[in-house]
């Protein structure tokens, strides 16, 4: 198709995505500038984007005396876990919902869909009396099952959308050739289903890596407190360390970023094509 714009919505839209990028990555610039300047230029009364003097006293303090990297440690187990069990749980879901005789499959989806419906604080009270019942406060297994329940319903939903564009024929040749069900979604359906397995993984992964309330309910203590938590517990009732909340960010948000920007294009397909039935 023949590009019939003219050189004013070219300029539009050129300056409409030039819009959206200054209001998206705004904040983060001045966070990262923000971890590179000294206390006393935070509370001038003009502050500047461009860090004067250079300093790194607030990473020192971050990983040093706060000891962020235990943290980033907790929220990597719990994030790594998570994104592997619903990737896990969600492809035979989906698969059991999409390639198989199974009735109902779309009140099914409904009903998964509705788990994540319910809003975060209604749940923290209950599942905290389960997890106390159960003895999981302060473990990597109360966080990890409750990710679990959040992520899971989105991973089933785009990894059905997903597989329901997979032609069947594929289905009938492997079975013909003898391939079993289980070896159908391990051996044919997953390998094809690679840029949805790396969409869902990764909204898993942020999802845990972000989460805060659940975090802060089911731990207590440094040992097992996630990312949002310990920068949360940086602040004291008398002073709220920006620089060191600034350089934490920093430092939790960037990993998230470079995964972001490394897998796009998986992510842009596997957002697109589950959209459309082939």
């Amino acid at each position: 198709m023949n590009d019939t714009r003219s050189p004013l919505q070219t300029v539009a839209i050129y300056l409409g995505a030039l819009l959206i990028l200054v209001w998206s990555g705004g904040p983060f610039i001045w966070q990262f500038s923000t971890s590179f300047q000294l206390d006393k230029a935070l509370t001038s009364g003009s502050p500047s984007l461009i860090p004067h003097p250079f300093t790194l006293e607030h990473y020192y303090n971050a990983f040093v005396e706060k000891q962020l990297h235990r943290y980033v440690w907790n929220s990597l187990v719990v994030s790594l876990a998570t994104t592997f069990l619903c990737l896990f749980v969600g492809s035979l879901a989906a698969f059991a919902l999409s390639r198989l005789n199974i009735k109902g499959r779309f009140g099914i989806l409904m009903v998964i869909l509705s788990v994540s419906m319910f809003p975060q604080i209604a749940l923290v009270g209950p599942l905290y009396l389960v997890a106390t019942n159960l003895g999981l406060l302060d473990t990597y297994t109360a966080l990890i099952i409750t990710y679990l329940a959040l992520g899971l319903p989105l991973v089933t939903w785009v990894l059905f959308g997903y597989f329901e564009t997979l032609p069947r024929e594929i289905d009938e040749a492997a079975r013909m050739d003898g391939v079993s069900v289980p070896g159908l979604l391990w051996r044919i359906i997953l390998p094809m289903s690679l840029p949805s397995l790396v969409t869902t993984g990764l909204l898993a992964f942020i999802t845990a890596w972000n989460e805060f309330l659940f975090a802060l309910a089911f731990t207590s203590n440094i040992d097992r407190q996630t990312i949002p938590v310990g920068i949360a517990n940086f602040t004291n009732l008398y002073y709220v360390p920006w620089g060191d909340i600034a350089a934490a960010s920093a430092v939790v948000t960037v990993p998230l970023i470079l995964l972001v920007l490394f897998f796009q294009r998986h992510i842009i397909e596997g957002l697109t094509q589950g959209g459309v039935k082939e």
